[in-house]
């Protein structure tokens, strides 16, 4: 029998774990410490995103195919090839390996970590509360991102193989609970084959995407708000010292500024009675108006804006990572979060060199 607070335990540890990661936070400055190019560097991180590209939905698909669980725990596998990869590598090609091996550690947790905390909720009725559990797993993994980051002089002060040997532990810690995860009883592996399951799948999700138009209406709307918001943060990065900030100041900053987050996703529990297109209006405005902030020449008005946009980022974030969980039935639930996150990547595609352009004549 499914012990649900167990279950959701697990989920939390493992995003702790995870989000304590702090390599991601430098890997960058850990390469180049190792004399690796910039040129090459450039590179390494378009192999992550081109991994990351190709397999979200396929990962996603294999999830309700194959099981949540399964992903899960191939998830904390893959991360630990990947930081052993990134440990013991010499040559470009082995950080190429590291580098698309994380993408996938992504991948196959990407969809499978919603679908199995809802389905766990649903299996034991208490959906209602799966708003409360985005909530509590983004905030982990935002105050272990920000605790990661602030340790970044830490890891290089470690050193490269060092740091990755730490990254390398905590997924073999990660692998702990996620092996102790139920699959729940609302997804049983059908029978079927595995191409047969695959296919079937497949045909399922496409189907109910063009037969439920305002499911796709959802994840453009979800990923353009989160898109400006995301390139804003970015673009503040070199924005700010070009404004006068002292570089000494940059740093906490833009810690601050990553934690504003963190006070949106605190911010769900008085939004309940509003309703999902009020929450769009409200939050894409939001976010409209902190970038015409942030492309202002005043300092603090600049800064409010990129606090503003953070802030209702999350916050629109969760509401309709909600209210797609509620729409989509059970047995396609991690492909169509997968789908919803690649929706992400393509709507950055388009908005990257338009606010790139916007911040460089402001």
């Amino acid at each position: 029998m499914l012990n649900l607070k167990r279950q959701i335990r697990r989920l939390y540890a493992i995003t702790v774990l995870g989000s304590l990661q702090f390599t991601g936070a430098c890997w960058a400055a850990l390469l180049a410490a190792r004399g690796f190019s910039l040129t090459q560097i450039g590179f390494a991180e378009t192999i992550f995103h081109f991994t990351s590209f190709l397999f979200e939905v396929p990962s996603g698909v294999m999830a309700d195919v194959f099981g949540r669980r399964r992903c899960m725990i191939a998830s904390q596998c893959i991360s630990a090839m990947a930081a052993a990869a990134m440990l013991f590598s010499d040559s470009m090609g082995d950080i190429c390996v590291g580098m698309a091996l994380s993408a996938l550690s992504y991948n196959f947790a990407s969809g499978s970590r919603e679908a199995l905390a809802y389905e766990s909720l649903k299996c034991c009725g208490r959906q209602a509360d799966y708003e409360w559990f985005v909530v509590n797993d983004a905030t982990l993994w935002r105050i272990g991102a920000a605790l990661a980051t602030l340790c970044t002089g830490i890891a290089l002060w470690m050193g490269p193989r060092a740091a990755y040997g730490v990254d390398l532990v905590l997924a073999l810690l990660g692998l702990g609970p996620a092996l102790c995860l139920q699959e729940p009883e609302s997804h049983e592996v059908a029978a079927d084959s595995a191409i047969r399951r695959i296919y079937t799948a497949i045909q399922e999700s496409m189907a109910f995407i063009v037969h439920n138009p305002k499911v796709l209406r959802l994840m453009f709307g979800n990923a353009a708000v989160g898109a400006v918001s995301t390139m804003l943060l970015y673009l503040l990065q070199a924005r700010l010292p070009a404004l006068g900030m002292p570089s000494g100041w940059l740093g906490p900053v833009l810690f601050v500024l990553g934690l504003s987050s963190t006070l949106g996703l605190q911010l769900v529990r008085f939004t309940d009675r509003l309703s999902y297109r009020m929450m769009v209006l409200l939050c894409g405005g939001g976010v409209l108006f902190g970038t015409l902030l942030a492309a202002t020449p005043w300092l603090p008005m600049v800064l409010a804006g990129g606090f503003l946009a953070g802030m209702l980022d999350d916050l629109m974030d969760v509401r309709s990572d909600v209210k797609l969980n509620e729409m989509v039935p059970s047995c396609q639930r991690a492909t169509l979060v997968s789908v919803s996150s690649l929706v992400f990547s393509l709507v950055m595609l388009a908005i990257a060199p338009l606010m790139g352009a916007l911040f460089s004549v402001v």
